[in-house]
């Protein structure tokens, strides 16, 4: 009888992980979330990428696996959801993020700014004070239309993931930016990887949502991958235009009369002479990348890399702000009290509203807000 009268305990069924750690496309499917361009962006080129030329396979379940799709989900509400109450991977009180060693930046700063144009400061390749969120997606989604991103190790698991990460993809188009004083700045293609690595270490909730996010790399990397022989053409704008129509403009743009070449470790300018390049090797435009490539990147020699950051300045540190010289007028963005930022608007936006949707690229550390011209 006694025997009769035990019971065995209840086993309490594990609870579900949320959707957004199994599965990469999670939010994707979020239908009444406030869309950037009225939908969900088309990620599958990006997939596709992804799953052809990653280093790595984390087993199902795991806790690599976990967090990539993790980082993944939150990549695509920082970039396409225009309103924080729609964003589930992050623990909106307590979520702040933050590269190197800068300020932690709060939700509602990333909306208005745009991840991407609050991290960069002025450089000689690019400058936020000279781009608006078309412009800088022009800049970055021609030149690389698909850029993929994977955690490569995992060192420690919650309540703080530390994780280190791999984001790459191929130069099949001209690199065609802004720089700190306002010149449009132009990098041919290569047809080269551009594979850029860092460190993020992130606290999470119970709920396993993002609090605080910090992350490590060099943000320079990318431009000596753009430009491996440091050649760039410079073309002065029309005042007139705003960046994302200076993009496009050609009748308007007018080469100036210096450029930015490494020689032998060290930054030079050469004189434009009859509108030939006097590059390296003899005049030849272009040059050669020097001691080999990898991934298309020309290899550093010992202080090349300190002496590209004292000229090309480095994103973080920036350079002298006075030095800009208001080609045109920078762009002023609004954003709404809540945090929430509506779509961009103005003429030409549908086309690349429409690729934008179409080549959704993994960029969690460059991932743009939507801006609202005053």
């Amino acid at each position: 009888m006694a025997a009769a009268d035990v019971q065995n305990p209840v086993t309490e069924p594990a609870p579900a992980l949320p959707d957004y750690l199994t599965d990469p496309d999670a939010v994707l499917k979020d239908t009444d979330a406030k869309w950037r361009y009225g939908r969900a962006p088309d990620y599958s080129k990006t997939r596709k990428v992804f799953e052809a030329t990653k280093q790595t396979s984390h087993a199902a379940g795991s806790l690599p696996e976990l967090v990539q799709n993790l980082v993944k989900n939150w990549e695509v509400e920082a970039s396409f959801k225009t309103s924080l109450d729609d964003w589930r991977t992050i623990d909106r009180p307590n979520y702040s993020f933050a590269i190197n060693s800068s300020a932690p930046q709060t939700g509602e700063h990333m909306l208005k700014l745009g991840t991407y144009n609050a991290i960069i400061s002025p450089n000689e390749y690019y400058s936020p004070e000279y781009s608006d969120f078309a412009s800088s997606h022009k800049t970055f989604k021609r030149m690389m239309p698909t850029f993929a991103w994977e955690v490569l190790e995992v060192y420690s698991g919650p309540p703080t993931v530390s994780f280190r990460w791999r984001h790459w993809g191929v130069m099949k188009n001209d690199y065609v930016g802004f720089n700190n004083k306002g010149e449009k700045v132009t990098a041919p293609s290569h047809g080269q990887a551009i594979d850029i690595q860092g460190v993020t270490v992130a606290t999470v909730n119970s709920s396993i949502q993002l609090q605080s996010v910090r992350t490590w790399f060099d943000p320079l990397d990318m431009f000596r991958q753009i430009a491996p022989n440091g050649v760039v053409k410079k073309e002065a704008v029309d005042k007139k235009l705003t960046p994302d129509e200076a993009l496009d403009d050609v009748q308007h743009s007018v080469e100036i009369s210096t450029e930015a070449t490494v020689k032998s470790g060290v930054v030079e300018t050469a004189v434009l002479g009859g509108g030939v390049v006097a590059g390296e090797e003899g005049g030849k435009e272009g040059g050669e990348s020097g001691e080999g490539v990898v991934h298309g990147v020309g290899s550093v020699r010992d202080g090349e890399a300190e002496r590209l950051v004292q000229s090309v300045g480095c994103p973080f540190r920036g350079t002298d702000p006075e030095a800009a010289l208001e080609l045109f007028e920078p762009e002023k963005f609004t954003g709404n009290e809540n945090g929430n930022v509506e779509a961009s608007s103005g003429r030409g936006k549908e086309a690349d509203a429409e690729a934008e949707l179409e080549t959704g690229s993994e960029c969690p550390f460059a991932a743009n807000a939507s801006f609202v011209r005053e």
